[in-house]
Order: structure tokens, then sequence, then C-alpha cells
């Protein structure tokens, strides 16, 4: 089963604007969408990227729900993860639609994002509520931290895929954009850094950080797709 680092790999290719829904390719038919499930229960990776890719367009309808409450990348970002999760974990005839499931793991790391966000303005308190599991379950603060920390660094695979990437992240990239995509997307532990936070960190501007993040992300879409990186 594919880890949370090689999901995120993958979505650097097809990760579009999120100012243009168009850009991403159209929902799945309830009947294609059946059969990926299906075959990704079965560990089929490609099914799996499909459900992945064309999901997407949610996770931009999601994030334009909430702008202006975080930054738009950032939010992609998170959200994205969010999609991983559900992909990863739902569960076919709960009465829960895919896409209902999915909206409700975006929605949880987003919340998450803009709460984080507000650290410095409010107490913010890992046992404050930001949603629900699939069972109704109230989710902490901490529960979703766990959880993906948890997702992302639990396993042998994981452990060797999660080194696998780091290694070309820090043979593709300078030292700067290497810390960078680090932070950004938590290759080394912890949580994804918002960009202000990785600016913060860093002491340089916030567009910087941007700019760095997607010159650093262009590298890696050249370097993976030479190397093969996923066969």
């Amino acid at each position: 089963m594919f880890s949370m680092i090689a999901m995120l790999c993958r979505l650097f290719f097809f990760t579009g604007s999120v100012s243009d829904g168009s850009s991403y390719p159209k929902p799945l038919s309830p009947e294609e969408e059946a059969r990926c499930l299906a075959l990704a229960r079965q560990g089929d990776a490609d099914a799996k990227e499909k459900l992945i890719r064309h999901n997407m367009r949610l996770v931009a309808h999601i994030v334009k729900k909430y702008s202006g409450a975080a930054e738009t990348d950032d939010m992609i970002s998170v959200g994205s993860i969010g999609l991983i999760k559900a992909i990863n974990t739902y569960e076919p005839g709960h009465g829960t639609r895919l896409a209902t499931y999915t909206a409700r793991c975006v929605e949880n790391e987003i919340l998450m994002l803009i709460r984080a966000g507000k650290k410095h303005k409010n107490n913010l308190s890992l046992s404050d509520p930001v949603g629900t599991d699939k069972d109704g379950n109230e989710l902490t603060l901490m529960d979703l931290l766990f959880e993906k920390e948890d997702k992302v660094f639990g396993g042998v695979e994981r452990s060797l895929m999660q080194e696998k990437f780091l290694s070309k992240v820090q043979s593709t990239l300078t030292e700067r954009e290497a810390e960078i995509i680090c932070m950004r997307y938590a290759l080394t532990g912890g949580v994804p850094m918002a960009q202000r936070e990785v600016a913060a960190k860093l002491k340089i501007s916030r567009s910087y950080v941007s700019r760095l993040e997607k010159k650093a992300l262009e590298k890696l879409r050249s370097a993976l797709n030479r190397d093969d990186f996923f066969e």
C-alpha cells in the first residue's frame, strides 16, 4: 500500500490551480468509481491514484468555501492530505457516498490548519473538537495530529519510502529548497507547516517561500519522472 509520502509525490504531478476548477479531471461515473474502489482495496496503486486525481476538483471546491481563512496554497496542500486519507480509509456499504466522506476528511484537515493559524491570537487547546470521524465520534486536534503522524511514518515500507524520497529531495534540490519542502510537507516529522510559518522560521518573506517551493516542486517532478521513482 502506498504511503502518504508516495501519494504526496504523485500529487505533485497533477495538482492544478484552485482558481480554475476545470483544470482538474471530472468526477468518475458511479460505475467507474466503484470499480476503482474495488481495485484499490486489493492494492492497485493506479486505481487509487485515479480516485485521488478525479476527486481533486472536490478539494478545490471546499478550499473556495474557506477562501480568506488561510493561504490558498496551504489549504490545497492539507486538503490533498485529507483526500488521501479518505481514499485510504473509505469503506463502501456504510450508507455514505465517497464524495460525502471525502468532503468531511478534507474539511477536517482544512479546519485543523485554520485553527492552528490562529494559535497566536487565541489559546488553542489540543483537545478542541475539529470534526467527527466516519462513525460520528468527535475528533480533536490531538487525534488528527497523531493519526497523520502514524499514517506517514508507521511501518517499514513507509520508512523505506520516506528515506528514498528524502534522498531524492536532498540530491535534487538546493539546501534551502529541501529545507522548505521538508517543512511544508512534514517529510522529517511533525505536521505540515504553513508558508507563513516556514517564512517566519527561516526569516524570509512568504512570497519568497512560495517561489522557492514552486521551483522545488518543478525540479522534483522532472527528477521523479526521469528516474521512474515509483516503478
